[in-house]
Formats: structure tokens, C-alpha cells, sequence
């Protein structure tokens, strides 16, 4: 693609970084951002700055956040004995859009990967371990993508789970294998969730 701008170009090469956004399409969002006023550009700039310096995550439940803790867990109407264990915030967010849930969560960064070099030191593994010997959690629900690797992830999670006296879970099985949390119908995932059945027997399945 020919440019009649280094400015124009080193614009949209940043904006090609993004997942799922070709040159076109980035050229598209720059040029879009050219003929907005000068005003509404740099509010659009300063907002990402701001989102990328201030951000943080929850201590408590590793949630992004705007505070040290996140305002579902400083929740007193959550139940706090019911956790439920995401890969990242999109599925927090899917969950919570289904309005089927009030327990809390306990984000992990991510999926146990061998091909990708990613391994269980890698993910919040042990501060969930650690919740579990200081919180009254009775319930400890798998919401994890139905995919080799959120197999993979919950398989070690139940090892590490189960000396703990407490009901191991994961969503009823109405999402098809291979599919990414996040893209479900408000629904399905809703009733997945209300539904979930004890981990054990979904290994006999």
C-alpha cells in the first residue's frame, strides 16, 4: 500500500497492531480520526493514555479494574462463597450480562497452552489455591471456554481443587465443543450457568 504521508503511514501501522484490523481497515480508522476536530482526537488519545497508566487489576479476583479492588468483589449482595473461574474479563463480562450469576470470580489469565509455552505458573493459579484457605467459599464453578486447552486448564484446577472441602462445578455443556466463551448468546451461557453440574460427573460423560 502506497502512503503520501509517513505520518499517515506510521498511523496506520500502529492501528494494524490491533487483532482482527487489516491495513484497510486501519487506514479506514485513521483517516475516520482526520476529519474529526482536533479536540475530539485528543480526547480519544488521552483516554487511552489514561486507560493504559491507570488501569488496574482487582488483588482480590485479578478483574481490570479502576480500584485496588473491583467493585464485584467489594460487593456486600454478591455471594462470596460461590467463585467462579474465568480465562479473562470478556468472560466476566459475558457472565454477568446473562444476569444468572451473583457469586464472585477469580480471573486466570489465560489457558494452560503446551503449544504456546504456556504453563500453570503462568496463570493465577495459586492466589486461587489461596482464597480457598481464607474465604468461606463453598463452591468453586469452571466457566472455561470448551476448547482443548480450557479442558486442559480445568483438568489441573480439579487436581489442585480437590483436597478442599468444597463442590467442584463447571457450566452445563449447552456451548459446543471448540467454542470461545465470549461469543455465546446471553442464553445459553445463562443457562450453562445455572445448570452446572458437579466436574466429576462430567468426566464420566
Amino acid at each position: 500500500m502506497n502512503f503520501s504521508s509517513k505520518l499517515l503511514e506510521n498511523a496506520v501501522a500502529e492501528f494494524a497492531k490491533l487483532p482482527g484490523v487489516g491495513q484497510k481497515t486501519a487506514l479506514r480508522l485513521v483517516l475516520h480520526l482526520l476529519n474529526q476536530d482536533k479536540e475530539d482526537v485528543q480526547k480519544f488519545s488521552s483516554t487511552m493514555t489514561k486507560l493504559r497508566n491507570e488501569i488496574q487489576f482487582c488483588k482480590t479476583c485479578h478483574n481490570i479494574s479502576d480500584m485496588p479492588v473491583c467493585e464485584i468483589c467489594a460487593s456486600h449482595k454478591r455471594d462470596h462463597s460461590l467463585i467462579c473461574v474465568v480465562e479473562d474479563t470478556r468472560d466476566v463480562m459475558a457472565i454477568e450480562n446473562t444476569s444468572q450469576y451473583n457469586g464472585v470470580y477469580h480471573v486466570l489469565g489465560g489457558l494452560i497452552s503446551p503449544m504456546d509455552g504456556i504453563g500453570p505458573s503462568d496463570l493465577q493459579v495459586d492466589t486461587l489455591v489461596e482464597r480457598l484457605t481464607t474465604d468461606e467459599v463453598k463452591e468453586v464453578i469452571f466457566a472455561l471456554s470448551a476448547t482443548m486447552e480450557g479442558d486442559t486448564t480445568i483438568f489441573y484446577l480439579h487436581k489442585r481443587l480437590k483436597q478442599f472441602n468444597i463442590s467442584i462445578s463447571t457450566i452445563a455443556r449447552g456451548i459446543a465443543f471448540g467454542g470461545e466463551l465470549e461469543y455465546v448468546d446471553e442464553i445459553t451461557l445463562g443457562r450453562s450457568i445455572a445448570t452446572r453440574v458437579p466436574y466429576e460427573n462430567s468426566l464420566s460423560r
